[in-house]
């Protein structure tokens, strides 16, 4: 078992390794990585909406999840100086809700739930690898290789500390006020990465040669 922990704590470390091979040489698999941040963020909003859907409450979750995408937006519709700040601010709790699931998820491996074997511990690397990916992709561009190690760092070592304090962690995940935080600050990722995060891509394509992968959506925007 500390060894499936271990491997989940480093499965951030394949994201930033998949973002520095495809995507940091300037070479067109950049749109790749692209198209997977694009399509893995929002499965990652669903995979912290869904366990509430299925318990019969997530409808809340969901709304929450609207709610984190839609708070940021009126921020920067209403307060358009405060654009980068509100983005910056959204990362910020983007992370500390990663880094919450993470704690929760290493005290369900010491108490042993949720199968807490092989198959749990590969959903949860599977997961991990996209969490940093995406916090790599987001942070990087605009802040630069230390903020988003410290970042990916904060991710890395949330698992671990969740199986080392055990049972003192599941406080915080009694209740809905952690489901509800943890689907908001998703949601107010999604909007950084669609938002702030294509465009500092956009403007990186324009600089190495390389065409920027559009993701869904309305153009213009």
């Amino acid at each position: 078992e500390p060894i499936v922990v271990f491997v989940a704590s480093m499965a951030p470390l394949v994201g930033v390794l998949v973002y520095v091979v495809l995507h940091g040489d300037g070479r067109r698999s950049a749109r790749f990585v692209d198209g997977v941040v694009y399509v893995g963020v929002p499965a990652l909003v669903i995979w912290h909406v869904l366990p509430g859907i299925l318990e019969g409450h997530g409808h809340w979750e969901a709304v929450a999840a609207v709610a984190g995408l839609g708070a940021v937006t009126l921020v920067e519709r209403l307060f358009g100086s405060w654009a980068t700040r509100a983005d910056d601010a959204a990362t910020v709790a983007g992370i500390s809700g990663f880094a919450l699931h993470g704690l929760l998820e290493g005290a369900a491996f010491s108490a042993g739930e949720g199968g807490a074997g092989l198959a749990f511990g590969t959903a949860v690397a599977l997961h991990k690898a996209m969490d940093g990916l995406a916090i790599w992709w987001v942070v990087r561009p605009r802040h630069g290789v230390k903020a988003a190690s410290l970042g990916v760092g904060v991710l890395m070592a949330s698992t671990g500390v969740g199986y080392l304090l055990g049972a003192s962690v599941d406080p915080l995940g009694q209740g809905s006020g952690a489901e509800l935080y943890q689907a908001f600050v998703a949601g107010t990722l999604l909007h950084v990465v669609f938002h702030q995060g294509r465009l500092d891509h956009q403007d990186e394509h324009c600089l190495t040669g390389v065409a920027p992968l559009r993701p869904p959506g309305p153009r213009g925007k």
